[in-house]
């Protein structure tokens, strides 16, 4: 983490931090300081059980992203982001930059981003349809379908938002030297928000047809996730509401592992669809969340998987909040889903979280 500081420096020196106005730019360093107590069951030896954990309601990050005015509306956007352990203060996935890392154009018809990005399902899953936003144990990654977070060598165009509607695609390349259509990924997704309503639909394709000589393995886990996302806020409460349809072995979250001693190690499904429901209610400083996930496996060994979640957040200021969250999953079948957070992707099939996020 000591280098990425030091690239950070490198990057942005201090006269940067202070942009005049005549030049119209700005950069901003931000991050996020997120740390809890995780105790994992049903895991047998194959877990900690209890440990302290980096990135349980969103991962930890350090940043900087900024912009510069290139005449009429033409702006130049880019982000650099490095993960980190809060826990450990080592570097998040053995990269410098590797939550994100992009540059692009924006202006009245839209913005287009070239780098590692997040994907558009995934996006789509975590701001729309959870309302535990992708962290703590109650995670909709848990068990919805997305594949991977965030694609390498991608290009991705968003569009500008028309009378609430708003659609986005995105078309990372595999860059093999065997076929353009080994290890790429592609998708769009189309949005409407208006008033107290949103709605997004999602469709991507990851395919991993080869590995580094070229050589097709024996096992291809290509997959095809289309997502319906939705959520109203009802002022009191917001309920929240998907259905996904998953086509192929890499198309669901996945402990490749044998979890919690199990003899035999699990399978993937390749062909599922989940239902989630689920609705978050302030209540002063507090947000108490509930939600409920069922992965319905439509193939012959019929493993399903259900979770139920609950967790709360309260918020000490704007940037500093508490939290806890307990969520369990039953598998069906010998399924092996497991509960995670939004950093780690758990061992055993049900946890607690008790944490602190700071933001900055």
């Amino acid at each position: 983490m000591k280098t990425a500081l030091c690239t950070l420096a490198l990057i942005v020196p201090l006269p940067a931090l202070a942009q005049s106005a005549g030049n119209q730019s700005s950069v901003n360093i931000y991050g996020v300081l997120d740390a809890g107590v995780v105790a994992e069951r049903g895991c047998g030896t194959a877990c900690a059980k209890t440990k302290v954990s980096s990135g349980v309601a969103s991962g930890s990050r350090l940043g900087v992203s900024g912009k510069e005015q290139l005449g009429g509306d033409t702006v130049a956007v880019y982000t650099l982001e490095a993960g980190l352990g809060a826990d450990t203060g080592q570097s998040e996935e053995g990269r410098l930059f590797g939550r994100q890392a992009f540059v692009g154009l924006q202006s009245g018809w839209g913005a287009i981003t070239l780098g590692r990005q997040y994907n558009l399902q995934y996006e789509a899953l975590i701001d729309v349809a959870d309302p535990f936003r992708g962290g703590m144990a109650g995670a909709a990654t848990n068990l919805a379908g997305y594949t991977t977070r965030r694609y390498d060598n991608t290009v991705k165009y968003a569009t500008p938002q028309l009378h609430g509607w708003s659609a986005s695609a995105i078309y990372s390349f595999g860059e093999s030297p065997y076929s353009t259509r080994f290890n790429r990924a592609y998708g769009a997704t189309i949005g409407y928000e208006k008033g107290p309503f949103t709605l997004r639909v999602a469709h991507q394709r990851k395919n991993n047809l080869s590995d580094a000589t070229g050589v097709v393995p024996a096992v291809d886990y290509s997959s095809r996730n289309t997502l319906v996302a939705a959520n109203v806020n009802l002022g009191r409460a917001t309920v929240y509401a998907a259905y996904g349809v998953n086509r192929g072995l890499g198309s669901s979250p996945w402990d490749a592992s044998t979890p919690y001693g199990a003899l035999v190690a699990p399978t993937p499904s390749s062909k599922s669809h989940d239902m989630l429901a689920g609705v978050a209610v302030p209540v002063g400083a507090a947000t108490f969340m509930v939600s409920y996930i069922h992965k319905n496996d439509r193939t012959l060994a019929n493993q399903d998987a259900d979770q139920l979640a609950a967790g709360v957040t309260y918020a000490l200021s704007k940037r500093t909040s508490l939290y806890a969250a307990y969520a369990k999953i039953k598998n069906k079948n010998g399924a092996g889903y497991t509960v995670g957070n939004a950093t780690d992707r758990g061992r055993g099939n049900s946890g607690i979280n008790l944490g602190l996020h700071h933001s900055f």
